[in-house]
């Protein structure tokens, strides 16, 4: 009898151990698992802790074909949903959530830029570059990318301009997750020398990652970092350089992300532990649980742990998803962060931009301290079609 219980056990885990590599390999955690093991949250700081909470949107209004009734209306729900929303929530610096709209240029429509360029105008956010794009040429997506920045600032008061340059400058977030060709067949990007013509056509970071499950996922996670390009191979982002406090800036292009990890809180049929991707919609509500483990993360610029930054993403239009973006889920979720982590002795939160993250990690790189909300507009200022934009478009 003990020799077939001995059988039977090593039986047992054998299949468990089997059923574990099978959900490992479908879920792409080998991917990412060793960086995640790794990296630690960072050690307890004297002062408070500031939380940048950046939440970014794959802003797509013709989602599955949706014809031009029904981008209207998803449109129009955001613009009026939001704005009553957002208004009843403030961070430590007086400021609404704000939102970051990743517009891709392939669904360009006049009418719907101008309603979200009026709503960032009321202080809700800003607008930034988001593409789908399969068997790309370096000279169409130089065209495309270029002439949709000059469409965004000339007619929608969007992206800044580089104080010292003057040429136009955006964050960018790949459609399909495919940054640098990252796929692993090769589909829905084409270009493996991707980063550097962003950072040629005027980007400043990307916010696509984390992607997980997909198999674009990167091995580097919960970092803040600078990538550089390997023109003939794909993926060059995979590791990078991390960005730290009085280093300068190396490589092609920031990558900035998002929270990824294992959620133990959250645990499917009582056993098996969540995967935290950073993505909210309606099967993965914004819980307290999660938004624990978002900032317990500690994603931060290196020798600056007191600067954590948090950043989700969604894809806001979808209709099976809206009512949680909208609604009461992502409504509780800001009066959480605003009371956990907004007392000002153990916690101060910011709502942040894309932008205004980037500026944020750049103060901390350049060595500055203290209040991270004075450092909102460090490097690039405020487009037009955003609250500050427009109080400075004003005449006086």
């Amino acid at each position: 009898m003990l020799a077939l219980a001995i059988v039977l056990i090593f039986a047992l885990g054998g299949v468990c151990l089997a059923l574990l590599s099978r959900v490992v390999r479908k879920r792409n955690i080998h991917l990412w698992w060793r960086d995640y093991l790794r990296r630690s949250p960072p050690k307890a700081t004297d002062g408070p802790v500031h939380v940048m909470f950046c939440f970014v949107d794959h802003f797509e209004p013709m989602w599955k074909g949706g014809d031009l009734a029904t981008q209207r209306r998803r449109v129009d729900r955001w613009c009026a949903e939001y704005r009553a929303m957002a208004s009843r929530h403030r961070d430590a610096d007086g400021r609404p959530p704000q939102h970051s709209f990743f517009y891709p240029e392939e669904e360009y429509a006049e009418e719907h830029l101008d309603k979200l360029a009026a709503l960032c105008a009321d202080g809700f956010g800003e607008i930034e570059v988001h593409l789908h794009h399969d068997n790309d040429t370096e000279q169409n997506f130089r065209a495309s990318i270029a002439r949709f920045c000059r469409t965004l600032h000339d007619k929608h008061g969007a992206l800044p301009r580089d104080p010292d340059s003057g040429e136009l400058r955006f964050g960018f977030i790949h459609g399909n997750w495919c940054l640098d060709n990252s796929r692993a067949d090769g589909r829905w990007c084409g270009l493996n020398n991707e980063l550097i013509l962003l950072r040629e056509l005027g980007c400043y970071a990307d916010f696509t990652l984390p992607s997980a499950p997909s198999d674009t996922q990167t091995a580097a996670v919960n970092r803040i970092y600078y990538a550089t390009d390997d023109p003939q191979a794909p993926k060059s982002h995979d590791s990078g350089t991390p960005v730290k406090v009085g280093v300068g800036a190396s490589g092609d292009l920031m990558i900035v992300q998002g929270p990824i990890g294992i959620n133990w809180r959250e645990r499917k049929k009582g056993l098996v532990p969540s995967i935290e991707n950073a993505d909210v919609r309606k099967n993965c509500p914004p819980t307290q649980a999660r938004v624990d483990l978002w900032v317990k993360t500690g994603i931060h610029v290196e020798g600056r742990p007191e600067w954590v930054f948090v950043k989700i993403h969604t894809h806001g239009t979808q209709e099976h998803d809206i009512d949680t973006l909208l609604g009461e889920p992502v409504d509780a979720m800001h009066r959480y962060l605003e009371s956990a982590y907004n007392d000002g002795r153990r916690h101060v939160l910011h709502y942040v931009t894309a932008r205004e993250a980037y500026n944020i990690i750049k103060a901390a790189e350049a060595g500055e301290t203290g209040d991270p909300g004075r450092y909102r507009d460090y490097l690039l200022p405020p487009p037009k079609s955003s609250w500050a934009g427009a109080r400075k478009a004003q005449p006086a």
